[in-house]
């Protein structure tokens, strides 16, 4: 474990990196007991990867117009990012972030995509195992209710992203969810680093 240090970064990272990596580890022993494999449908495609790619775009969209609305609970998740994560992610390096966003997309997908949703398709249909899964998904982001409805249809998004393309594979919605995350957390600390210069100058 990398010791402590005055920006809090090195804590930060080992965090982070153990929670979602550590998903990948709950996809398994929930796998298990549900005989379910979390990477049975992952193959290296690069049809995937430019599904992927552009499939991040919409979810960009979304959120460089979701960013810039003055609505107070827009207003109050955006304050959530810069005072809270920008910090710890503006004193990360690039390929640190990079790792961040992939093990994210990793983590997540394997449990929400690669086993929570043909788990609950296979009980209830499709429609039902996409709802069920990202029900989950938003909750798991529920820093806000409204935080927690955005994660919500954004873990739907990623859930149709998975049978993007001839057949099922989990590789299109890890790239779609690694890359949009690392956009995002470039955007949220040149946000921080704008609003520190600002303070700075007055």
């Amino acid at each position: 474990m990398p010791p402590p240090s005055t920006d809090g970064r090195p804590n930060f990272l080992t965090l982070a990196y153990a929670f979602e990596g550590g998903l990948v580890g709950v996809a398994y022993a929930l796998g298990w007991i549900a005989g379910i494999t979390p990477f049975s449908d992952f193959r290296f495609d690069g049809s995937a990867v430019s599904h992927g790619i552009l499939g991040t775009l919409p979810l960009l969209l979304l959120f460089f117009w979701t960013y810039q609305l003055p609505h107070p609970e827009l207003t109050k998740i955006r304050r959530f990012l810069l005072d809270s994560l920008a910090p710890q992610l503006a004193a990360c390096r690039v390929h640190q972030l990079l790792a961040l966003a992939a093990l994210a997309g990793l983590g997540e997908e394997a449990l929400f995509r690669g086993v929570l949703q043909p788990w609950a398709e296979a009980h209830w249909g499709w429609g039902a195992g996409l709802m069920l899964s990202n029900v989950l998904f938003g909750l798991l982001h529920c820093v806000t209710p409204l935080y927690g409805l955005l994660a919500l249809f954004t873990g739907i998004y990623l859930g149709v992203m998975l049978d993007i393309g001839e057949e099922r594979n989990l590789l299109t919605p890890m790239v779609v969810h690694g890359l949009y995350d690392f956009v995002a957390f470039w955007i949220v600390i040149q946000s921080y680093r704008a609003e520190q210069s600002q303070r700075n100058r007055r």
